[in-house]
């Protein structure tokens, strides 16, 4: 039997006003999905704890099958593996977004006018990264490149309580003041986010980027604090060798501490411009190469809704319909009966341009034991249906039919 997972990052989404009142699940064109759904198991999935944010960390943890409440440790450690950074006992790690706030003149004063600076390339973001680390890097602080605008701090001997260190995708278009930590021991933190702005609009690569009509990366924002992984094998928990494949160090670093392949794929980006058929392929060589579940998460629905692009949106769910379901759907022909899941991990809301906890739709085709499903999945087919499960724990024990 061989597996398969389809993750589209934050998918799942509330009626929106551009769409007509419906869905970008609704709106889509993605008669291969559909297709499978009609004769699939259709429902809705809680994967996000009422005691956790509804951060992809924890969502995908919970869809891989793993219980966030039990093994979580912050979503930066996450990154941080897969960046490469060796972690100690007593690290702790931070998401460094590269970010772009207006030019007011206090700091406090300033919007977060975006919270990707532009979608910034990984190549200027380095240059940008060895400035703040060239800066600010010491014996205790560490900053460290990854994909994008997301990076990492590592920070010798740290601490996790830092009061409510926010998210800048959750404060798109606002003062950014009353987000900054007040906590004694985030105050070296929220130091290091003012001066930042000081060293990177002054940095030549962003005049550059001004001059070219791109967003600077204007300042540095900190988030996402946690401890080294604490996370068990997917081959020990359900005895099967997987694959991960994404394009954020996010997902990359979940796959590495299960235990999982994490290959590359070049042109992966983590947005609607992705290499959609490049990440195909390399699913379907890891199927075809020893691996008995593939996890093939995109990244691009969520970035639309953090952006509010109702029809990049749907675009981007018609794209892995029309250049990953069938590659993903023939390989797996050739090796008789199989299973595919296809489902969001949170809902990423265009109304509202950051995550939610709601329970999210799923569906699950069965090659060997079809079932009456529904003619569209979405949102509200799913409810329509009946069927939940209470955490992706469930969900995934019965996918590989260990429930």
């Amino acid at each position: 039997m061989k597996y398969a997972v389809i993750l589209y990052d934050g998918m799942a989404d509330y009626p929106v006003p551009q769409l007509g009142g419906k869905t970008p699940m609704e709106v889509a064109k993605k008669p291969v999905f559909d297709g499978m759904g009609k004769k699939g198991e259709v429902g809705l999935v809680k994967t996000v704890d009422d005691s956790l944010k509804p951060g992809s960390d924890v969502a995908n943890l919970s869809v891989l099958g793993f219980d966030p409440t039990v093994s979580y440790t912050g979503r930066s450690p996450l990154e941080a593996v897969s960046i490469g950074v060796k972690l100690n006992d007593t690290d702790v790690t931070l998401r460094c977004n590269l970010v772009t706030l207006s030019d007011a003149e206090n700091y406090d004063d300033k919007i977060m006018i975006d919270y990707s600076a532009g979608d910034i390339s990984t190549s200027d973001a380095a240059v940008l990264i060895k400035a703040v680390q060239d800066h600010f890097g010491n014996d205790v602080f560490a900053f460290y490149p990854g994909v994008a605008y997301r990076h990492c701090l590592l920070w010798h001997n740290g601490t996790t309580d830092l009061g409510t260190m926010t998210p800048p995708h959750d404060i798109s278009d606002r003062v950014i003041g009353k987000y900054l930590s007040t906590s004694d021991n985030a105050k070296e933190l929220i130091r290091m986010m003012r001066e930042s702005y000081d060293v990177l609009s002054n940095h030549p690569l962003n005049k550059e980027r001004v001059e070219k009509g791109l967003r600077p990366a204007n300042s540095i924002w900190l988030w996402g604090e946690g401890t080294k992984p604490k996370l068990g094998t997917f081959y020990d928990t359900y005895g099967l060798h997987g694959t991960v494949i994404s394009a954020v160090d996010l997902l990359k670093g979940i796959g590495l501490c299960a235990g999982m392949d994490v290959p590359d794929v070049e042109g992966a980006t983590g947005y609607i411009d992705t290499n959609f058929e490049g990440k195909a392929r390399c699913a379907a060589s890891a199927l075809a190469n020893g691996s008995d579940f593939v996890y093939l998460h995109f990244e691009a629905p969520d970035e639309c809704g953090h952006r509010a692009e109702p029809e990049n949106k749907v675009r981007s769910i018609e794209l892995i319909d029309e250049k990953v379901l069938p590659a993903v759907i023939a390989e797996l022909e050739k090796h008789g009966d199989y299973k595919i899941m296809i489902l969001p991990d949170h809902p990423t809301p265009i109304v509202t341009k950051t995550h939610a906890r709601d329970a999210v739709p799923f569906m699950i085709y069965h090659k060997a034991d079809e079932k009456q499903g529904v003619e569209s999945v979405n949102e509200n087919s799913a409810k329509e249906t009946g069927v939940y499960f209470s955490s992706g724990v469930s969900l995934m024990r019965h996918f590989l039919g260990k429930d």
